[in-house]
């Protein structure tokens, strides 16, 4: 008995290692696991980069794409959309007018192996002009795919949704109708997978809509009809409560829905007209942002769970039996806030950072300025932070990423530059790699191994 015990404690010991392992070596949907912004287990990528320092590879990456790469299993998968008569070169900044989308272009998914960048297969999902014109800062391959370890699944707004094996060969493709969206700006939010389903947000200025697909069919499920409005935000299965919730936010109305669509809780009003960051969870809460730089209601929002019904604050209230604290001056724009530890991160699209308490909202410091070492600005931020080992990571649209002491004091580590060129794609961490994509090319960022004497 004493050695079918011990055997057994021993199998379950190497499961869990092997499923930690795992974990590690995957990051199945932008943000990564639970859309936090954080890998999972033990890994460790690196802290510090040059273009000639702990760079394992880089490889040239066809078109334009602003989706972040997704691994598993070795996998690194992205999706471009490439112009034929060659791309119209992306412009960074704050700014209106200006547009891309003349000529035919090539909707692409691409697979890379991780362990060398070499392509490993590349499928055209699309020749065409595209449907719409989009903000030259956007780009037609804005949404990153999701995989589940059996299917990848990517999104081309105005196209359709595209699913395939890990090793290229077609599972179902599904159209998606051509919406206008607020000033033309175009799309950017992403699909989920959870538990067999695909899930799309489509919230535009024709037709907004949430939806339910069988992932391996590409079946509709449900599909139910939303405000008509333009946001950006990915959403969230949250697993904590019961039951499991899809989080929509948007600038009306954030809806929780049960996973069969049926409407669980909601409140109107705090967030900004055009919401982009993807809800996340930490210490058993629910974090809900958005703040368009030019609107003066910019609210962060933190959910407990079990709430129902209408959650919405009273005026002049900042928290309730649902909302544990709430603020509506200081949400971001473009990036997703971040919590690791006890303290909440908010990048601000200018470059600037504040640091909270994660459970009260207390300000520990506010708005201080990313300054590269060789002085001047940094620049804009579009991708979202993320962080390990102590420190917080901040990627501009240089491709300079800022290293910040975690913790509520602020104090600026270092600064890694890589070639300049436009990066806003939140990169992806895999044991200890990053994986960082910028206009142009994709990186694996790994610590040099010293050769042992």
């Amino acid at each position: 008995m004493k050695i079918n015990i011990h055997f057994g404690l021993a199998a379950l010991a190497l499961s869990l290692a092997a499923t930690a392992l795992a974990d590690e070596a995957n990051w199945p949907q932008f943000r990564g696991p639970g859309s936090r912004g954080l890998p999972a287990g033990n890994a460790r990528p690196p802290a510090e980069w040059s273009a000639a320092r702990n760079i394992a590879w880089q490889t040239e990456v066809a078109g334009l794409g602003w989706s972040s790469p997704v691994v598993w299993a070795g996998k690194i998968f992205i999706t471009s959309v490439a112009r034929v008569a060659g791309d119209e070169p992306a412009q960074m900044g704050l700014y209106l007018g200006k547009s891309r989308g003349e000529g035919d272009h090539r909707f692409l998914v691409m697979c890379f192996e991780s362990a060398s960048g070499r392509l490993l297969w590349e499928r055209e999902v699309h020749r065409g002009v595209p449907a719409r014109a989009i903000h030259l800062k956007n780009s037609f391959a804005s949404a990153t795919a999701v995989t589940d370890g059996q299917r990848v699944v990517a999104l081309f707004h105005d196209l359709g949704l595209f699913a395939f094996d890990l090793d290229g060969k077609p599972l179902w493709r599904l159209p998606v109708k051509a919406t206008k969206t607020r000033s033309d700006f175009g799309h950017g939010g992403s699909p989920v997978l959870h538990a067999g389903r695909v899930y799309l947000v489509d919230d535009n200025d024709d037709e907004s809509y949430a939806a339910a697909y069988d992932a391996s069919t590409g079946k509709e499920v449900w599909r139910l009809p939303r405000d008509r409005e333009t946001n950006y935000t990915t959403p969230l299965v949250w697993t904590e409560p019961e039951p499991a919730q899809l989080i929509v936010p948007a600038t009306k109305r954030t809806i929780a829905y049960d996973l069969d669509g049926k409407e669980i809780w909601s409140f109107t009003g705090g967030l900004s007209k055009l919401t982009i960051a993807t809800p996340f969870t930490a210490h058993g809460l629910l974090y809900v942002s958005s703040g368009y730089f030019q609107d003066p209601v910019r609210g962060l929002f933190v959910i407990k769970p079990g709430a129902r019904g209408d959650i919405t604050l009273r005026d002049g209230a900042t928290s309730n039996a649902a909302i544990a604290w709430s603020d509506l001056k200081i949400a971001p724009y473009n990036p997703t806030p971040l919590v690791f530890g006890q303290e909440l991160y908010i990048l601000y699209d200018q470059g600037l950072l504040s640091c909270y308490d994660a459970l009260t909202g207390r300000a520990h410091y506010e708005k201080i300025r990313l300054t590269p070492p060789a002085g001047g600005l940094a620049g804009g931020f579009t991708a979202s932070p993320w962080a390990h080992d102590g420190k917080i990571f901040c990627l501009s649209e240089r491709a300079e990423t800022f290293v910040v002491k975690a913790g509520p004091q602020f104090a600026l580590l270092g600064c890694n530059s890589l070639d300049p060129e436009p990066c806003l794609a939140t990169p992806a961490l895999v044991g200890d790699a990053l994986i960082l994509r910028t206009a142009s090319r994709l990186y694996s960022i790994r610590q040099a191994q010293v050769p042992a004497r």
